[in-house]
């Protein structure tokens, strides 16, 4: 970035740090040597980004300056100070060749990059399944986030009715736009703590939602139905049930509503957030109860786009041309998908073929399967229509 003189100027204050590269300065810092210099550099940067604002303050190597400082470092009236570890951002600088890629921790494994989440069809009805959508974000992108995002525009392209996801996917951010899309929303597994299989949780209740996602109603797990209304503070809902049906039910013991000193009907509070949650919660358990798990394939689709690129990385930086290999990718995934379709149709149209002549005509030949399909642009043109009819699907699967 520096003119001519500006790199004479500040040879001297750059040459400690010019001397090989960055790996052989990190590799010859002693432990005990590590917050001294970070310190210095920190003063350093202070200084530098106070010396060169007048003439590079619209420079992109002065804002990436001026940005890593503010992560790292904060100005105090004793000078400047290093923030400790635990204070850094996960949207923090990673790489300066990289200015959108993000940290993330997964299993105790940290990651640097980007999330990539993608949608494909998983009707058990469709004789082929295509990838509907792929999204590339920072990998500190909450996945709720990415699926609120992307409702509208499946909604729009298909007629989606029900969407599987695993339990990062659901949170208040998707859960206002899967009501207001309408949408079903039926995850695999659910974010938080397990409840007690003792106790009656507010997953095993019922409950009815407006136009505006509010609970309006909610039925108790032995069939009482009351209105719920919102608590005295407006934070909260609140449902009273009748003393005498709860003093008589057989899960008294077991349910959460409870009579109060003053009013003996059992009072049952929760946020509008534990209702959705609770709502998620028995949309998994109803599902677990079936034993089919529509979403364990996209497991197998993410392998498949990441498995072309050496050890699953992407040789390439920067979120648009991320974005750019994952969507060919997943374009000749689906391309390979139709491909392993059409012989199996043509199969199938020249199978019912042979047995139509054989009936009309018994004992002829059995035709090839050339003869029997008919002329090549008779059957794209079918392909192509039974295709058109597969882009629309009702049920969609999300993996990440």
């Amino acid at each position: 970035m520096l003119n001519e003189s500006d790199q004479e100027r500040y040879a001297a204050v750059f040459a400690p740090y010019l001397q090989g590269h960055a790996g052989q300065y990190v590799y010859h810092m002693k432990n005990e040597e590590t917050d001294s210099h970070l310190q210095r550099i920190g003063e350093l940067m202070q200084w530098l980004l106070v010396e060169l604002k007048p003439v590079y303050a619209a420079e992109p190597v002065y804002q990436v300056l001026e940005r890593v400082f503010g992560e790292h470092f904060r100005l105090e009236q004793k000078g400047v100070v290093t923030k400790p570890n635990q204070a850094l951002s996960a949207t923090s600088l990673q790489s300066p060749d990289d200015l959108e890629a993000t940290y993330r921790e997964k299993r105790g494994k940290g990651y640097q990059g980007y999330v990539a989440n993608l949608s494909e069809t998983c009707d058990p009805q469709n004789p082929l399944q295509l990838i509907t959508k792929i999204q590339t974000a920072p990998n500190a992108t909450d996945d709720s986030q990415l699926l609120a995002e992307a409702l509208p525009d499946l909604k729009q392209r298909t007629e989606l009715e029900t969407i599987y996801t695993d339990g990062g996917h659901g949170g208040p951010a998707a859960d206002a736009v899967l009501q207001e899309q309408q949408v079903e929303h039926i995850q695999t597994a659910i974010r938080g703590r397990i409840p007690n299989p003792e106790k009656l949780h507010l997953a095993d209740f019922t409950i009815k939602f407006n136009e505006d996602s509010k609970p309006v109603k909610i039925t108790c797990p032995q069939g009482q139905t009351e209105t719920v209304h919102s608590s005295s503070h407006k934070k909260a809902f609140v449902a009273h049930f009748t003393a005498e049906v709860c003093q008589t039910c057989p899960l008294a013991d077991q349910c959460p509503a409870r009579p109060s000193s003053r009013d003996p009907r059992h009072h049952f509070r929760f946020t509008s957030v534990e209702a959705h949650a609770s709502e998620r919660r028995r949309h998994s358990q109803e599902q677990r109860k079936d034993g089919c798990n529509l979403r364990a394939a996209v497991e197998a689709t993410v392998r498949s786009l990441k498995h072309p690129f050496p050890a699953g990385k992407l040789p390439v930086r920067g979120k648009f041309r991320v974005a750019c290999l994952l969507i060919g990718s997943a374009a000749v995934s689906n391309v390979r998908r139709i491909q392993r379709y059409l012989p199996s149709r043509c199969c199938a149209q020249a199978k019912s073929k042979v047995e139509t002549a054989q009936q009309v005509a018994p004992g002829a030949e059995k035709c090839t399967q050339e003869q029997a399909g008919g002329s090549f642009l008779a059957f794209v043109k079918t392909t192509l229509a039974a295709l058109c009819g597969l882009a629309r699907p009702k049920l969609l699967a999300v993996g990440c």
